[in-house]
């Protein structure tokens, strides 16, 4: 199993185990605005997800990725297991190089592009792309235009979907069973938004320990959702540079 396998493979079993551990929080999530299937359809999807990982023989990145995003399409009911199932397999075949920067801006926006695609869904609709788009849109501009190190550029594209979590909860949701709601969605955070934040959060944490890098605290300014307390954070730590340096 190469390096880059070795990692996927334990992605995926860090991200079973923390689905296994937030399903009834995802229930009850999604028992307000849905029919309260989340928490367990989505541990279910990747017990089996990992289950099926750790079954390939000598695998790489993209072999991983694909077979988990079948396996997820087979076993999650509703239509999550086509959003990150679906997504997932057309993503992987960004990764058939092995997983660098590049590869992976490749496959978060593959991944992103795929999930609206299936979704019919635009940021502000109060789905999972809520909290999915900020994180790619944050990990894209930290890799190609900050130049920043792949990990903090992961621990700032978390932080931006933590924001984006957040950002549901006021919205009214106009797409799924919580649009059925209408008005009355408004006030509830949206279970696919945040279950996307948690495999997030273990995808970061496989890449620190994989890396044999800590993970940086940082707050991601986000050039989808913008936050007027981290640029002037960001503003008044560059007066401070500047005045030290002096």
């Amino acid at each position: 199993m190469s390096g880059d396998g070795e990692a996927a493979v334990a992605a995926v079993e860090r991200i079973a185990e923390r689905i296994e551990a937030e399903r009834s929080h995802l229930t009850q999530l999604d028992s307000a605005i849905g029919d309260a299937d989340h928490g367990g359809n989505m541990a279910r999807g990747w017990a089996k997800a990992a289950d099926a990982a750790r079954e390939l023989d000598a695998p790489d990145p993209e072999a991983v990725a694909q077979t988990v995003g079948k396996t997820l399409m087979s076993e999650v009911g509703g239509a999550s297991g086509p959003l990150f199932g679906g997504s997932l397999v057309f993503a992987g075949a960004e990764l058939a190089d092995g997983v660098t920067a590049e590869t992976a801006v490749a496959f978060a926006e593959t991944y992103l592009e795929k999930v609206q695609d299936r979704g019919d869904a635009q940021l502000g609709d109060g789905t999972m792309v809520d909290a999915l788009t900020p994180a790619v849109h944050t990990f894209k501009k930290s890799i190609e235009t900050d130049e920043r190190p792949p990990v903090e550029s992961l621990a700032r594209a978390v932080d931006a979907a933590e924001r984006g979590v957040a950002f549901t909860v006021p919205l009214r949701a106009r797409k799924g069973r919580a649009s059925y709601l209408g008005w009355r969605s408004v006030g509830h955070q949206d279970p696919g938004a945040t279950s996307t934040l948690f495999i997030l959060e273990e995808l970061l944490q496989t890449a620190a320990h994989h890396r044999d890098e800590p993970i940086p605290e940082v707050a991601a300014t986000s050039p989808t959702i913008p936050d007027a307390d981290a640029d002037e954070s960001d503003d008044s730590k560059g007066e401070s540079d500047s005045e030290g340096a002096a």
